[in-house]
């Protein structure tokens, strides 16, 4: 059997693990992060104030050349915060392209933005399945297909073991969920749902395909367990706004749609029953408006009001723009945000790389996207990020990696760089490009 290819996909920030902190201390490189050290520590500074609810009706501004980072310190202090933590992110544009109202977008976007963790208990049964028996029958519509009719299953624990009779329906669910004599199940004593835990350890385990092995319960099968989940205020809007729409019940459509200020209001005092009632926390998350010049006058009145909400995610916004008019006005004003918001955020800026920073995020880069590099290709592609842009030279990477597999090589050297480097232009030589052939490009 041939080997099967695993789906693999490396995102250009997908190196980034965190702010690179170590008690309080910027690290020159740290998960991820190269440079930015005043902009990093910046952001560490902001992490500190959410995690002690110092945040509420404030928001941050990431302002900087392009390439210099903003979208990566916003990942990061999402990282900083938590595994679970929601991270939203939304180009400025992106308002004006949906069916939807441009405030209802940036609303949904704030939604998703805002985690809800449940917690709830529910009495199951736990054990290793010992013996599963399954009766067939025809199938009632087609006498030539068997179906499951009925059948016993045999449950054990350490201490306990039991002999249950099941419906053909229960038998149904525990063969779509894989389960087979010896794999350690839970049984929602309320809903009859089966959940596969993995591979109970002595039951003639196979790990050819990475099988989860598993202790076999101890106790009684019959237990009270706790089961987490997580989310979104915006999920729990749409599923209170889809009680009663026989389409979304029975066909599960996603349509897109407009959800009323009742439904989310209900959304809300539910969440705050529960967390008052301990059978919840909310996980105030991050919504990452990048290009935010694009947005209009209006949205950005809507985003000055729902940050004073209580519900609210963190807010940040990021711009590579100087002095540039705010969108749907003549006025002008600093990356074109008005100067009543802009008064209300912290603002960090980010600066170009040396090229020092610049080999270092080159190495992390190539390292991330298993390119392996001579020493002479990287100093070229390092030339090249601080003449052109470290964006461009990141690009470069994988193109000089397949031209020097073609040559037969199993290291990037600068030639491979060098033809990559021809055959995709930079921003500058493409607009030099055009300046040369000006006339013979349509209008």
């Amino acid at each position: 059997m041939g080997a099967v290819a695993r789906f693999e996909r490396v995102s250009i920030h997908s190196h980034i693990r965190g702010l690179g902190i170590r008690d309080g201390v910027p690290q020159p490189v740290g998960d991820g992060f190269v440079g930015q050290i005043e902009a990093r520590k910046a952001a560490w500074i902001v992490v500190q104030m959410i995690k002690r609810g110092k945040m509420a009706g404030r928001g941050v501004l990431l302002a900087g050349p392009p390439g210099t980072g903003k979208t990566a310190l916003a990942i990061a202090i999402a990282r900083e915060l938590g595994e679970d933590t929601p991270f939203v992110a939304l180009s400025g544009s992106e308002i004006y392209s949906a069916e939807l109202k441009k405030t209802e977008v940036l609303m949904q976007a704030m939604r998703r933005a805002i985690g809800v963790r449940i917690h709830e208990f529910r009495r199951i049964l736990e054990g290793v399945v010992k013996k599963l028996n399954v009766k067939l029958g025809p199938h009632p519509y087609n006498p030539y297909q068997q179906i499951p009719i009925e059948g016993t299953i045999t449950l054990a624990t350490k201490d306990e073991e039991r002999t249950l009779r099941v419906s053909g329906d229960f038998v149904a669910e525990l063969l779509s969920r894989g389960v087979t004599e010896g794999d350690v199940v839970w049984i929602d004593l309320e809903t009859y749902r089966v959940y596969r835990v993995g591979r109970a350890k002595g039951y003639g385990t196979f790990d050819l395909y990475g099988e989860k092995l598993v202790e076999v319960p101890s106790g009684p099968l019959e237990k009270e367990r706790e089961f987490v989940h997580t989310v979104t205020l915006h999920d729990l809007d749409v599923m209170h706004s889809r009680s009663g729409s026989l389409l979304s019940i029975i066909f599960g459509f996603a349509e897109q749609r407009e959800i009323s200020p009742e439904v989310r209001k209900r959304v809300d005092e539910t969440v705050k029953a529960w967390v008052d009632e301990g059978r919840a926390e909310l996980l105030p998350g991050v919504l990452f408006i990048d290009d935010v010049h694009m947005l209009d006058i209006e949205a950005f009145s809507f985003l000055s009001r729902a940050m004073e909400s209580e519900l609210a995610p963190i807010l940040i916004l990021a711009s590579n723009r100087g002095i540039t008019k705010i969108r749907g006005t003549d006025i002008e004003s600093p990356h074109g945000i008005p100067q009543d918001l802009l008064d209300r955020l912290l603002i960090i800026k980010t600066r170009p790389y040396t090229p020092e920073e610049i080999r270092e995020i080159l190495k992390i880069r190539a390292r991330e996207e298993g390119v392996d590099l001579d020493p002479d290709a990287l100093e070229l592609l390092v030339k090249i990020g601080s003449s052109e842009s470290l964006r461009y030279a990141a690009q470069l990477l994988t193109p000089a990696k397949i031209i020097a597999e073609l040559r037969g090589l199993s290291r990037v050297d600068a030639a491979a760089v060098e033809e990559a480097a021809k055959l995709f232009v930079s921003m500058k030589e493409s607009m030099a490009y055009l300046r040369e052939l000006e006339e013979a490009f349509l209008k």
